[in-house]
């Protein structure tokens, strides 16, 4: 198996096609990256901009530069000796315009006689033997249905006609209950849709890639893709989703002979992949949450818990709380046709009225502590779910025990169906509400991580990195993704207040006297994420505040907005540009804010680009980046800036600062052509510590095994090492002589003091003087 020493992520789109990454290829090499990335790039809805709402995976997309796109970016990379991987998605397709998705097409002009009906996971029985649609404004828009052109009309919106279903002069309404698809209103989805969805996206729909014969035409063309030679290696997209992602996977090795595969796998703290599971390991959220939190300083945990308690009306925040409740506002919303799905394969013999069992589901769904069973890897989970459940509500402790042996059988329908659904409810309850939510520091609400964990101290950073060594050596490490919300420099900017808790309680409560906003928890997250990404434009920061605030869904929500809060939300955010005395506020922390977050994030960067694993550079990551959630993370960017860069680089100039991103630019440039081209000194893990006054203020690992190897040193907690005096007399021991990668200076063998090691960078890179 041909395996990746790092890999860069584009996303690929109508505006950067694969003949564009193509022609940045001999850019990524010389900045050390050995295999391209690629998002996904099968045919997507129209217009799609990130690639998940694949259309027909029978065709590369001729938007996204089509066959003869992927022929010419496979060969770049292949001339410049590098591999490329793709991501896939099997869990589901996009179903927003119909004519687009021949299967789906199919599907609704054939219902059960289609040969793509096997492909969707629809209850016909729950329809009436009618797959129900939510496009409707409300039900009495039925009247503003049309035939046109051998289609049924709603608006802009196609449908097909049964064979037979209409003649010239029929009635619209009357055409359209003849067909095997029921137009509804949209808020009907909540409690009434009948086919599987991506999440709560009725756009996205959930096929059944456990069928063979679907698995096969689903995977057709990726597998020719092997065949040629074209690609060495895929990236799974949401496998929770799937009935069976162990078969899955084992198949997918199968058809692909044999090659290099990592799964978007969320692990909670403390959760293992399951030994069964083929792949290498997963996209790295779990390594980003054990980053961030090295660069937290634990100190502060008491002053920004107290300010978040002040911002709640005198009320902590109770996170196991929360998310049960978060979690139940999904199953009883959103999501309650999935838990009343379940609640029908119920068999009627258990006793228990289908309400009740949707009741009692949705509270163990809520006590789930991780995304998934892989049953019966899992079963002890499942049990431990069900006593909290009944814990929590002693009242339902009859129908949980009903219910129990039902789940953990995971042959029957009820038990596979019920580990699809846990997964829906935690990315939507938790990543998609009470992260937006629980607000004390936005560094700890990423994707993967608990934010109740406050922070690692090196000694367990040390002890993880150990594990991932030995247990997940090909896993992917990350930073910044196209679904992080916030990129790796905003939050490491962020990461700063735990050091300025009490500099940042003022002047949060002078931004909330000058431009309040009525939800105190809210507007911590969104003062916290307008200075992380400041300086930014008006629109960018507008659009992260209502989805913010809309997610979190205390004041506001996406279907039913209220306007009042949404202004006081608006001028808030306008402050920040309009108001002086806001602005000056704003300037004022950001410019204490900004030289220990760039002391953070190179710190980060170096230490994702030298740890255990593989690691990924989010592309344009290279500079700062401070993006904020989605779509702002997929920000066009210029290359030629960052090839300029690098030339003057590889020229002998050096940032004159590490504020300068060239200065990232240089120390991403080299972590990444030293795992690339010096693979024999990253083959273990070392802690390496340091003696002195300041030694805490150290993050130092050596990646030899057995003999010196590639030395990382990173400065953490900035602040405090400012104000207690800076490194002092704190030294590291050497064995033999080393040379930094970033300034060419060598040092030891023997005791070296930290302070001359790092007085140009806040970081070094050292490696055996040849």
């Amino acid at each position: 198996m041909r395996t990746p020493a790092s890999t860069y992520r584009l996303q690929i789109r109508s505006g950067f096609t694969l003949q564009d990454a193509a022609e940045v290829v001999p850019y990524l090499k010389s900045l050390g990256v050995d295999w391209i990335y690629l998002s996904p790039i099968l045919t997507a809805e129209k217009g799609s901009d990130h690639g998940y709402d694949v259309t027909d995976p029978a065709v590369v997309d001729p938007d996204r530069g089509g066959p003869e796109g992927l022929i010419a970016a496979s060969r770049a990379a292949r001339e410049a000796g590098m591999g490329v991987l793709v991501d896939i998605v099997p869990n589901h397709v996009g179903v927003a315009t119909p004519a687009q998705n021949p299967w789906w097409w199919s599907l609704l002009k054939e219902g059960q006689a289609s040969p793509y009906a096997p492909a969707f996971d629809v209850d016909w029985d729950f329809g009436g033997g009618r797959i129900r649609i939510p496009v409707l404004g409300q039900d009495s828009d039925l009247d503003a249905l049309e035939i046109r052109d051998g289609e049924l009309r709603y608006y802009d919106h196609r449908f097909p006609l049964a064979e037979g279903t209409y003649t010239a002069g029929d009635d619209p309404r009357e055409v359209h209950a003849r067909q095997h698809y029921e137009l509804i209103g949209w808020r009907r989805a909540d409690n009434e849709l009948n086919y599987r969805r991506f999440f709560a996206v009725n756009t996205l729909a959930g096929i059944r890639v456990e069928v063979p014969e679907v698995f096969d035409e689903a995977h057709e063309e990726i597998v020719r893709w092997f065949r040629e030679g074209l690609v060495d290696g895929l990236r799974i997209d949401h496998p929770d989703g799937l009935a069976d992602p162990e078969g899955y996977l084992r198949r997918l090795r199968e058809v692909t002979g044999g090659s290099y595969l990592l799964i978007e796998k969320i692990l909670e703290p403390g959760e293992v992949l399951p030994a069964s599971f083929e792949c290498e390991g997963t996209t790295g959220y779990d390594a980003l949450a054990d980053v961030d939190r090295v660069f937290v300083d634990a100190a502060g945990e008491g002053t920004l818990d107290a300010l978040d308690t002040e911002l709640r009306g005198g009320q902590a925040a109770d996170y196991e709380d929360m998310i049960r409740g978060t979690k139940r506002r999904i199953t009883d919303g959103i999501l309650h046709s999935e838990m009343l799905r379940l609640a029908r394969l119920v068999p009627a013999e258990a006793g228990l009225e289908p309400e009740a069992s949707a009741d009692a589901l949705s509270e163990i769904i809520a006590a789930f502590p991780i995304y998934r069973s892989y049953l019966p890897t899992g079963a002890d989970v499942l049990k431990e779910a069900c006593e909290l459940a009944v814990r929590r509500r002693p009242e339902l402790d009859g129908a949980v025990g009903v219910l129990l042996p039902l789940l953990l059988d995971a042959e029957e329908e009820l038990g596979r169906r019920f580990q699809q659904t846990s997964g829906m409810v935690m990315a939507k309850g938790v990543e998609d509400t009470a992260f937006f939510r629980y607000t004390r520091l936005g560094t700890l609400t990423e994707v993967g991580a608990d934010p109740t964990e406050f922070a690692v101290a090196p000694e367990e950073f040390h002890v993880r990195m150990a594990r991932r060594q030995a247990e997940l050596p090909l896993s992917m490490t990350t930073l910044s993704t196209h679904d992080t919300k916030r990129s790796e420099d905003t939050r490491a900017r962020i990461s700063v207040l735990a050091e300025l808790a009490g500099e940042w309680t003022a002047a949060l409560t002078r931004l909330q006297q000058l431009a309040p906003l009525p939800d105190g928890p809210l507007a911590n997250l969104l003062w916290q994420a307008i200075a992380g990404a400041w300086p930014a434009d008006r629109e960018r920061l507008q659009s992260y505040a209502q989805k913010a605030a809309r997610e979190a869904g205390n004041s506001t929500n996406w279907t039913d907005p209220d306007a009042d809060f949404e202004e006081h939300l608006t001028a808030a955010v306008d402050a920040a540009f309009d108001n002086e005395e806001v602005r000056a506020e704003l300037e004022k922390l950001v410019a204490l804010l900004d030289p220990y977050g760039a002391v953070n994030a190179l710190g980060a960067k170096l230490v994702q680009l030298t740890m255990p694993g593989v690691p990924d550079v989010y592309q344009g990551t290279e500079f700062w980046d401070r993006s904020l959630t989605d779509p702002d993370n997929r920000r066009p960017f210029s290359f030629d800036a960052r090839k300029r860069a690098l030339a003057a680089l590889d020229a002998g100039e050096r940032p004159a600062s590490f504020l300068d991103e060239a200065a990232k630019l240089l120390v991403t440039s080299r972590a990444l052509r030293l795992r690339r081209d010096r693979p024999e000194l990253f083959t273990g893990y070392t802690p390496v510590v340091a003696a002195g006054p300041a030694a805490a203020h150290l993050l130092a690992f050596n990646r030899g095994s057995g003999s010196a190897g590639a030395l990382t040193l990173a400065t953490r907690l900035p602040r405090g090492l400012e104000q207690e005096g800076g490194w002092r007399d704190t030294s590291i021991s050497l064995d033999v002589s080393m040379t930094d990668e970033l300034t060419g200076r060598s040092f030891g063998p023997g005791t070296v003091e930290v302070g001359a090691v790092l007085d140009t960078y806040p970081v070094a890179l050292l490696v055996p003087t040849a």
